[in-house]
This record gives C-alpha cells, structure tokens and sequence, in this order.
C-alpha cells in the first residue's frame, strides 16, 4: 500500500466514525438536488461521450463543450444546495478524469472529488456519489466497454481507487445511474425509428475510427443486450470492491423506472418489466437501497407502451401531467426487492418555471403517501440542481432548480428552488 492510500484510508476512518453525526438535521431523511459530471463540469475530453459529440455524423444536438463550468464552480453549486436548507447533494465522479488512460489514475483527481466530499461534509451536506454516471473513459469504449470479459474488473479497480480516496465522507454511493435506460427504448410508445438507429451507428463508427478501435461502445449508443451482463457483473464486483474499503457504506444502483399502467388484458407490462429491470433486480440481493429516476407514466399494451389516453390531464408540451408516478414507483420498487428506497432523480423539463413549482409540491406529496403506506423511502433527490448539457438534446431541455447562463456561468435560483426550499423547512 502507497503512503497516499495509507493516508487516504486513515482519513476515511475519522470520517467514518464521526458520518453518523454529520449532514443530518433533525431527521434522517434526505432531502436534496442533483447533477452529473459530464453534464456540468465541462472539458471531459476523455471521456466516450466527448468524442461522440465531436465526431461527424454525430446524433448530438451540440457539444457539452464548457457545460456549467462545474470543474472549477462546485463550491458556488453546493453553496446554493446548502442556502436552500436541503442537507444532501448528488453528484458524480468523472471515470474519465481519475483514470484517463488504462491503469494510470490521476492523484489529483482523487483529490479533487474528495475535496468535493470532504467540503459537502464540512457544509452539512450529505454527499451522494455516483460512481458511473453514463460516461466511461474513451480507452474502455474502444477496448469493448461492457462487452469485454475484463470491463467488470477494470469497473471494481476504478471504484477500489475511488473508495480509498474518498469512502468515508460518501453517505450513499451508487455504481451506476440507470444502467436500464437504453433497455427501455424498444418499450416506448414511438421507438428509434430506422434513420436514428443508423445515425447512432455511424456516429459510434466514426468514434472507433478515430479512436483506432473497430469495437467502440458504450451503453446508451447501441443495442444495449450484448452490454447487460458486463454491467450487472461490474455492479457486483464494483459493490464489494466498495464494501471492501468501508463496510458499512450504504452501496446501491439507481433504475429509471416510469410509473406503469397495465392496458387491456393482453398487457405486455411484467414481459418489459422482466427485460428492462430484470437482470439488475437480479443482483441487488446484496444491495443496501434501490435508487429510483421517475418523470412520469407508461401505459403498456400488447406489445409497447402506448399514447396516452384521449382523457389524461396534460402539460402545455402534450406530455401526461403526472407528479404521482414518483411515490408510485417506490411502491413498486420496494415490492419487487424488500429494500429501501432512494429517490435519485424526479424532476420535469419545463421552460416555464411555474409549471416547476407546481410540479414538486404534488412529486413530494406523492412520497409522503408511500411513506405512510410503509414504504421504506431514505430520501428525495430533485433532477436537477442545475440546467445543464442534457445528452443527445443539448441544452435545449430544462430540468434545474438554477438557471445558468451559458456565457458568464451565472446561476440564477429560480422560483420553484425557493418553493422546495420553503416545503423542506422544517421537515429536516
């Protein structure tokens, strides 16, 4: 062991002992906002997804490019988490950032998201930290990524590195955020039609090219199948590389799981629900929580989901109008696997911000109603902290509690942040 790693595990042992005691109010319930590396911090040039929105084709609205600036703003980011009285902040940290080429793992780095955790904590904030939030190193995409046979134990060595720096400050750790999600696609009322499956392809083509490789893949660009037994195996190999540091560290997954609807007696709803969380239920015997992301419904027919009912209560964009689905879910979830439940992400992407505020008052008391029905539900983590680079959409979509001006990086709290701030009061 390296004089660092002896240092770094010492330090995770005070913090250990004194967790417990720290970035908890008066309850134990934790009430917070999220983000994600890639979507926020800017510059994650090593990263598979990087070069997908560099490439051309590329099925990228724009470029992440500097995204909020996050790198070198999270202490303004968790300023605004602590002003607005939540007491747990979820972010990420970056694969591509601590081990940028294989086996070569970047100290600074390390140090940085443990500073990241250490300051959470010295705020009053628990840190929530997710492992792999969709984004790998651009050397794993090209060697394979989940397809290789070695993808689970480069994952369980990454996350060994990432427990000795910084486990003892973590209050949950997630391996992954929504492994499923690219499941869902073939389940979803109107499918990739076949000019997007093709502009995928290209694009992940044109990425192998230049990265050398004729085998470059990655999770959300691609038939996903081939990639979920890599994923569940590094889920548990990235679990007990964890444990192995701090034992008692809470270690979990998220899942995106809408709110389903079983239509006509012919539902294809437990076949979807077999293929799109099966295999990831399969190996949470071990897990401490189950995370949850629901932004709304699904009504499953025979074969898919379908357009919704001539009838349902709907938003000015055309989508259900449904803040119920969270607490819904957490029924689910918790049925399906006897564990806790952790609300990772629930939010809606409203350019108008009041339809925000009256979104959140009707998600929270959705879990409150499950809470009372018994459901062991640890927390509830609004999507997102920021309006940040959402994916394929670029920055069109907006999901934050803040406004950020894509030129000064400015943050502005709008009014729903202020309305979640006034309903958590209180409560902690």
């Amino acid at each position: 062991m390296s004089r660092r790693d002896a240092l770094g595990l010492a330090a995770a042992a005070s913090l250990t002992a004194a967790a417990p005691a720290m970035a908890r109010g008066k309850s134990d319930f934790l009430w917070g906002a999220a983000t994600a590396g890639h979507q926020v911090e800017g510059n994650n040039v090593n990263a598979d997804i990087w070069l997908l929105e560099q490439v051309k084709p590329t099925v990228f609205a724009e470029p992440s490019g500097d995204a909020c600036d996050s790198l070198n703003r999270w202490r303004e980011d968790v300023a605004i988490v602590r002003t607005l009285g939540l007491n747990c902040y979820r972010f990420s940290v970056e694969w591509s950032r601590i081990e940028p080429a294989q086996g070569q793992f970047s100290h600074a780095y390390l140090d940085h998201y443990r500073r990241m955790v250490d300051h959470c904590r010295g705020q009053g904030l628990a840190p929530v930290v997710t492992f792999n939030h969709f984004t790998t190193p651009r050397w794993f995409a090209a060697a394979g990524g989940w397809e290789n046979p070695q993808a689970p134990d480069w994952f369980a060595r990454y996350c060994d590195r990432v427990a000795r720096a910084m486990a003892g400050g973590i209050s949950h750790a997630l391996t992954f955020n929504e492994p499923n999600l690219a499941l869902g696609g073939r389940w979803s009322a109107h499918p990739p039609d076949a000019t997007f499956q093709a502009l995928i392809a290209a694009s992940v083509a044109a990425a192998g090219r230049a990265s050398g490789s004729d085998r470059f893949s990655l999770l959300n660009a691609g038939e996903p199948h081939p990639m979920i037994p890599g994923v569940v195996a590094a889920h548990v190999k990235g679990r007990a590389a964890i444990k192995a540091v701090r034992g008692d560290l809470p270690v979990g997954m998220s899942l995106a799981i809408p709110d389903e609807v079983a239509v006509g007696e012919n539902s294809a709803i437990e076949r979807k629900r077999a293929d799109v969380y099966g295999p990831f239920f399969a190996v949470m015997d071990k897990d401490d929580f189950v995370g949850i992301q629901t932004y709304g419904r699904d009504y499953i027919g025979p074969d898919r989901a379908m357009d919704l009912p001539a009838d349902a209560a709907r938003r000015p964009n055309g989508k259900e109008w449904y803040p119920a689905a969270v607490g819904n879910v957490a029924r689910y979830a918790h049925r399906v696997t006897g564990k806790p439940i952790l609300v990772t992400e629930n939010g809606i992407d409203a350019a108008d911000d009041a339809e925000r505020a009256r979104f959140i008052p009707e998600a929270i008391a959705s879990v409150d109603a499950a809470r009372r029905d018994g459901v062991p539900v640890i927390g509830y983590i609004h999507w997102s902290l920021l309006d940040n680079f959402e994916w394929f959409s670029g920055y069109g979509p907006r999901f934050g509690l803040v406004a950020v001006d894509r030129t000064t990086f400015r943050r502005t709290v709008k009014p729903s942040a202020r309305l979640y701030a006034t309903l958590v009061k209180g409560r902690r």
